[in-house]
C-alpha cells in the first residue's frame, strides 16, 4: 500500500470516527436538555408544529418497543447485543473503501453508541420525537440517534 493510500485510509477512518462520536455528543445534547432545563419528563408533549411534538417515552425494548428487557438480566442482554453490533459495525469502518458508506456506518455507529448509553446509565432509552396526524403516531416516538441510525442505514443500502 503506498504512502498516499494508507493516508486516505487513516482519513476515511478518522473522519467515520469522528462523525460517530458527533452524532454520539449531539444525540446526548439534546437528551441532557430536554430531559434537564426543559423537564419533558414532567409534561404532556411540547407541540412544536401541528404534526411533530416533543413527547417523553421510556423505551425498554427496540425499535417500537419491541423486544422489551422487562429484567436486569434482558437489559444487559440487549445491551451486549447492541454493544457487539456497534463493535461490529465500527470494524467495518476500518476496512470500509467508499466515504459515502463510512459516512453510512458512521450514523450507525454514533446513534447506536446514544441509545446503548441510555439503556446503560437509564435503564431504558430516552425517547422524544413525535410526528403525528391527530391521535395517530406512525412512526411511535423516536430520538436522534434512532434516526440517524435508520439514515446510516439508507446510505449502506
Amino acid at each position: 500500500m503506498t504512502k498516499q493510500a494508507q493516508h486516505d485510509a487513516w482519513s476515511r477512518r478518522a473522519f467515520g470516527y469522528g462523525l460517530a462520536l458527533l452524532v454520539f455528543a449531539i444525540d446526548r445534547g439534546v437528551k441532557a436538555l430536554l430531559m434537564g432545563p426543559v423537564h419533558l419528563d414532567l409534561v404532556d408533549q411540547i407541540t412544536i408544529l401541528p404534526f411533530f411534538a416533543l413527547r417523553f417515552a421510556d423505551n425498554h425494548g427496540v425499535s417500537y418497543g419491541l423486544l422489551t428487557a422487562g429484567s436486569e438480566e434482558m437489559r444487559m442482554i440487549l445491551i451486549g447485543v447492541t454493544s457487539l453490533i456497534a463493535a461490529g459495525v465500527a470494524g467495518w469502518i476500518m476496512v470500509e473503501r467508499r466515504r459515502v458508506d463510512v459516512i453510512g456506518l458512521a450514523f450507525v455507529l454514533g446513534g447506536a453508541l446514544g441509545n446503548i448509553y441510555d439503556r446503560w446509565y437509564h435503564g431504558y432509552v430516552i425517547d422524544y420525537a413525535a410526528f403525528h396526524l391527530g391521535a395517530w403516531y406512525p412512526f411511535g416516538i423516536f430520538n436522534l440517534a434512532d434516526t440517524a441510525i435508520t439514515a446510516g442505514v439508507l446510505i449502506l443500502l
